[in-house]
């Protein structure tokens, strides 16, 4: 399978001028991406993207509240960093861009083996007439089914 990069960079679409500004921002957000790789922590990197830097402003999508928090404690740092590889950079602006969550997988039906439904069955039969004894014989009927 064939990068998204790699299409955008055949000759037939980049004479297209709708796809030619596209081009010019997919280019900008990778060199701002790999600007953030070089800056930020590892832990940082991990949960949060750089897509911009205009205006001599890095701006970066966290994942969530508490990454976006931590890099703004490290906003004077990373500057700091940023300036010592040479980037003309001032600021960095930090956005929260929530991911949207994968489905829950259902949960498995967890099912009572036939000896220990035999065994629910006997306990219940020796605890007839209490609370306990008719919950356990409705348990023991459930695992029948």
């Amino acid at each position: 399978m064939r990068q998204f990069n790699s299409l955008l960079k055949q000759p037939e679409l980049l004479a297209r001028p709708e796809l030619a500004a596209f081009n010019a921002h997919s280019k900008e957000a990778h060199a701002a991406q790999e600007i953030w790789l070089a800056t930020a922590p590892e832990n940082l990197a991990q949960f949060s993207h750089a897509y911009s830097t205009k205006n001599k402003q890095l701006s970066v999508f966290a994942d969530n509240n508490a990454v976006a928090a931590k890099i703004k404690l490290f906003i004077p740092s990373l500057l700091i960093k940023l300036e010592k590889q040479g980037c003309e950079v001032t600021s960095i602006r930090v956005k929260v861009q929530v991911k949207s969550t994968p489905q829950a997988k259902p949960k498995a039906v967890k099912k009572l083996s036939a000896k220990a439904a035999s065994e629910l069955k006997q306990l219940a039969c020796k605890l007839s007439g209490t609370a306990l004894g008719d919950k356990l014989a409705k348990l023991a009927r459930k695992a029948d089914q």
